[in-house]
C-alpha cells in the first residue's frame, strides 16, 4: 500500500519537475528574445524583463518539490554519510516532520495576506510598461509550498519504506556530492 502511495507522490513531484523544466525553457527563450531585441534593435521591453524574474522565481519555487524527491536538496553530510540506510531514513523523516513541514506551513500562512493584499489593491508593476496582476506571481509562493508539502509527504513515505526495508536509499553520486 505504501509503495503505491509513494509512486503517486513521486508522479506529482515529477510533474513539478517537468513544469519547472518547461518554465526554464520559456525563461531561456524570453531572455534570448529580450537580449536580441535590446542589443541588436535597441528595443527593450520592461514587461519582458519582469517576466524573466517571474519565470526564474517559478522555476525555483516549483523545482523545490522535485529537488526534494530527487534528494537534490542541500544537507550537512558530516554525520549523515556514515549512517546506515535505516538511520538515514529516520533522519529524513524527523527532519521533514520537525523542520520542513512546519516551515512550509509558516510560509503558506505568512504569504496568504501578501497575495490577498496585492489582489485587493490591484497591485501592478511600478515601472511604466511593466506587468499587471502582480498577485499572480505572489500566488506562486504559497502554491509552491503546498506543492512542497505534497512532495514531502511522498518523501516521508519513501523513507518509511526504506526504514521498513522495502526499498533502498538511492546511491549518492559524485555529481551530487560536488553540487
Amino acid at each position: 500500500m505504501l509503495l503505491k502511495l509513494e509512486k503517486f507522490f513521486d508522479r506529482f513531484s515529477d510533474l513539478m519537475g517537468w513544469i519547472a523544466g518547461i518554465l526554464n525553457l520559456l525563461m531561456l527563450v524570453n531572455v534570448f528574445y529580450d537580449s536580441i531585441m535590446r542589443y541588436f534593435f535597441s528595443s527593450g521591453s520592461i514587461a519582458l524583463q519582469e517576466m524573466e524574474w517571474h519565470l526564474f522565481a517559478m522555476v525555483f519555487l516549483f523545482g523545490i518539490a522535485y529537488a526534494l524527491k530527487e534528494d537534490g536538496h542541500v544537507r550537512v553530510d558530516i554525520l549523515y554519510d556514515r549512517f546506515s540506510p535505516r538511520w538515514k531514513a529516520v533522519v529524513n523523516i524527523v527532519g521533514t516532520l520537525l523542520l520542513l513541514l512546519p516551515l512550509s506551513v509558516l510560509v503558506i500562512e505568512g504569504s496568504i495576506w501578501y497575495v490577498s493584499e496585492a489582489f485587493t489593491s490591484g497591485e501592478i508593476s511600478g515601472d511604466p510598461g511593466g506587468l499587471a496582476y502582480r498577485w499572480l506571481i505572489k500566488l506562486v509562493i504559497p502554491a509552491s509550498f503546498v506543492f512542497l508539502i505534497v512532495s514531502a509527504t511522498g518523501f516521508v513515505i519513501h523513507n518509511i519504506n526504506v526504514f521498513r526495508g522495502l526499498e533502498e536509499l538511492p546511491p549518492r553520486s559524485i555529481e551530487n556530492e560536488i553540487l
